[in-house]
């Protein structure tokens, strides 16, 4: 599983380290034939499935993380829904909304979601990613940690994912 990577120390370090994990993804997946996007692994996903996955925590991280609007709301679910659940819960969720939708579909919507995000942190001071995320959160942890979690941290793992099940098929 991919270690976390180096907390950056500046924005540019940051933007860099975004893009460098995206193009490699996009790297992967372009070199994909129709038929493999969407060839299940063992877990019952598909590339197809990740790269939707992928876009689902990038619009969390801006919804709730960055405009920190509620996570049903994000989510576009019943509030009892996102009370005291599990991230496999969440994941199982998305996983579900997503998985009829067309490779084509999943992977302009990913772009889009990138090109909006990469925009919004664009615009965002340095210092205010090092601001804590939430006001109630008791650890204070800053937003860049979020930021990171969300994009080039997740974009390896899920690579690392896709590159290890179709090296089984």
């Amino acid at each position: 599983m991919t270690e976390p990577h180096r907390i950056p120390q500046t924005k540019a370090e940051l933007m860099s380290a975004i893009e460098r994990e995206w193009n490699l993804l996009l790297d992967l997946i372009e070199k994909l034939d129709p038929q493999k996007l969407i060839q299940a692994d063992l877990t019952g996903w598909s590339p197809k499935d990740n790269l939707a996955h992928l876009t689902e925590w990038m619009k969390i991280l801006m919804g709730f993380y960055m405009d920190l609007r509620r996570a049903h709301e994000v989510m576009g679910v019943d509030p009892e829904v996102t009370q005291a659940w599990s991230f496999e819960a969440r994941n199982q969720l998305l996983f579900e909304r997503n998985r009829q939708r067309t490779s084509e579909a999943v992977l302009a919507e990913l772009k889009r979601v990138y090109t909006e995000l990469v925009a919004r942190l664009d615009a965002m001071s340095f210092d205010d990613l090092l601001k804590p995320q939430h006001p109630f959160d008791p650890e204070k942890r800053p937003l860049l940690l979020y930021v990171l979690r969300a994009t080039s941290e997740h974009f390896a793992e899920h690579r690392e994912r896709i590159q290890t099940n179709l090296g089984r098929g």
